[in-house]
């Protein structure tokens, strides 16, 4: 038992640490596990021999991941996916398996381990790529959503692959295996060991339609049920009894696990459960997923490394660039132009973790011997640890050649003025413009996003690429003639600089700046910005003005208190700016604001009750008379 205890401490100790280094490195949770594996295995030798049975424990977090990727299968995503799904997707894994599998049957492999090689070789990393579009901000790029579709093609293909690799069984290693199993204590369980083949054929037909009938008729009733009894315990337990009892069914009658949860997951894709499913499912999976990465890394032998590593270097760079240049060439026949079919080639062009669930699979099954999987055990790990610096180059080299050209085509010189200038044509900026477009005052607009400019000039708003910090450009754009200058960039620091600059070489102008947060709005305000708005206080305030009418305050009296907020935080205003310019100038702390932020705030509670017990208004229902004043107030 302590022997157990250990174990499981030194691997959890091991992904406490090594993950969230790895995922601050930008290299994703992926890498981490197998960093951390690598670390208390080949490294350390603190696990050994035991790492091989863990990971036929750990491999049912790939069974968790199929129930979960068959619950996101939703028709109507599918259908609206379609072209790049079926039509991208399928032709990459389709080219790369064959280029991968003609290279093996060159070097004289057997068709059946060749053909194995090239299904594993075809799927990328989809743990890495996604974790690494939501860091960077890419998943709503048109290669993002392109990398999305071929992701989704391969998780989904994982299923046949699962299904036909067992038909490749090479008969000189499944004897080689047999004898093994023979000297082993292997699972001998099944349900469909002697039977004849069209009565094996009819358990599995009936198995795949309980699955269906039961997932479409009882599931519904079962959740319900379970639900009703408010034990969240039980549903997590119902949940892994769904997948467990699934995976079960399909092992007894010599099928696929993986295969029974994905189709139970698809079938469970509508149900009103399927959150719930999902939420209760995936800490399982997560730590499941993570422990077989773990096992993984662990289990790499550097002597195989150190003993064929000009094949295993040569292998792996060979991989990524077939890949990568099938990918490339796709994207121009699907249009991914630019920036983003390189985007697409080079953030799909590694090996995946599911390369790492065929190679045990396809060992399992008798399709690839020993040898080979230690081999493309390290090609596949090592193609994704070059993942990051993929993205890397194409931060570095790609994307900023792209955003020249783009820029070039667009420095135009502003054919005219506007009595408002306004920088930066983000959320806040647009609605600014469009205002006051709308009431035909001239506008000129400048934003330093090509990409924004292009989105404004599609819905025929007239805008400018341009840095507006740069002085010449104001001049050229008539900033001696405008009256007011609307600073709404993003650059925070930026925008201080801005304001500074506009109020000194400019003080006829009026400026009004866009604030993030009060500190923000002081920065602007002592660099001379005539009015302030903070970008979220408004919407805030009609936010919770909207809250009390529904909490059941008259709308009117809702109205009224969040005008009373309004005024007392302006009448403390000064105060507070003065409190927070002796904190930038002392460099003291902030004792003195937060006292009058506390005295702030028992204002506000004060004149909160005080508004509430006025009494001008008893009725909830009908129209009351306003206070006295109300107008000179509004």
């Amino acid at each position: 038992m302590t022997g157990y205890l250990l174990h499981a401490f030194v691997y959890l100790c091991a992904a406490v640490i090594a993950v969230p280094i790895a995922k601050r490195l930008g290299l994703g949770s992926v890498l981490g596990y197998l960093v951390a594996g690598v670390v208390i295995g080949p490294v350390l030798g603190f696990v050994g021999q035991e790492t091989a049975t863990i990971q036929h424990f750990a491999e049912f977090g790939v069974v968790m991941m199929l129930f979960l990727v068959g619950l996101e299968l939703e028709p109507k995503m599918l259908w609206a996916m379609k072209h790049r799904l079926l039509g991208l997707g399928g032709l990459q894994v389709t080219l790369s398996t064959l280029v991968f599998s003609g290279c093996a049957l060159y070097w004289g492999i057997a068709w059946q381990t060749a053909v194995a090689i090239g299904l594993l070789l075809s799927l990328s990393s989809t743990a890495i790529v996604l974790q690494t579009f939501n860091e960077k901000g890419l998943s709503k790029t048109d290669g993002g959503r392109s990398s999305f579709s071929v992701l989704l093609f391969q998780d989904i293909a994982v299923i046949p692959m699962l299904a036909v690799i067992p038909l490749l069984a090479i008969p000189e290693l499944l004897e080689t295996s047999q004898q093994v199993a023979q000297d082993s204590h292997g699972d001998s369980l099944s349900l469909v060991a002697h039977l004849t083949g069209w009565h094996y054929a009819l358990v599995v037909v009936g198995a795949i339609a309980a699955i269906i009938a039961s997932g479409r008729f009882l599931s519904r009733h079962l959740f319900h049920f379970i639900a009703a009894s408010g034990l969240r315990e039980v549903f997590t337990a119902a949940a892994l009894m769904l997948v467990i009892g699934v995976a079960t069914l399909m092992g007894l009658i010599g099928l696929s696990p993986a295969l029974g949860t994905f189709l139970a997951g698809v079938v469970l894709a509508n149900s009103d459960f399927r959150h719930e499913l999902e939420a209760n499912v995936e800490p399982f999976k997560g730590l499941l997923l993570g422990l077989f990465f773990i096992t993984v890394g662990a289990g790499i032998q550097f002597s195989v490394l150190v003993d064929e590593f000009a094949i295993v270097i040569g292998i792996t760079l060979a991989v990524i660039s077939i890949k990568a240049a099938i990918l490339f060439v796709l994207a121009l026949i699907f249009k991914v132009r630019s920036s983003d079919g390189w985007l697409l080639a080079l953030s799909l062009s590694q090996a995946g973790e599911f390369g790492f669930v065929l190679i045990n699979f396809t060992v399992g099954n008798h399709v690839l011997p020993p040898e080979y999987a230690q081999i493309l055990s390290l090609v596949v790990a090592l193609s994704m640890f070059l993942t990051p610096g993929l993205f890397i180059l194409y931060d570095r080299l790609i994307l900023p050649r792209y955003q020249q050209q783009s820029n070039a085509a667009e420095q135009d010189v502003p054919d005219s003025q506007g009595q408002v200038i306004i920088a930066g044509v983000g959320r806040f900026g647009q609605i600014v413009n469009r205002l006051l477009v709308a009431n035909d005052i001239p506008t000129v607009v400048l934003d330093a996003q090509a990409g924004q400019v292009d989105l404004l000039r599609n819905i025929n708003i007239k805008s400018y690429f341009g840095d507006a910090t740069r002085p010449e450009l104001l001049e050229t754009v008539g900033i001696d003639e405008a009256s007011l200058f609307v600073v709404a960039i993003d650059n925070k620091i930026q925008a201080v600089e801005l304001v500074t600059y506009l109020k000194h070489a400019h003080p006829h102008l009026k400026i009004l700046a866009r604030a993030f947060d009060r500190g923000h709005s002081y920065e602007l305000e002592q660099a001379g910005a005539d009015v302030i708005i903070s970008e979220t206080y408004y919407s805030a305030l009609a936010a919770g003005e909207k809250a009390l009418s529904l909490s059941g305050i008259h709308p009117f009296r809702a109205q009224h208190l969040a005008q009373s907020f309004v005024e007392i935080e302006q009448s403390h205003h000064q105060e507070l700016y003065e409190s927070w310019q002796q904190g930038q100038v002392n460099g003291e702390t902030f004792a003195r604001y937060r006292e009058i932020f506390k005295q702030l705030q028992a204002a506000l509670d004060e004149g909160m009750e005080g508004d509430r017990l006025d009494g001008h208004s008893d009725s909830e229902r009908g129209w009351t008379p306003p206070p006295k004043g109300y107008i000179d107030k509004l």
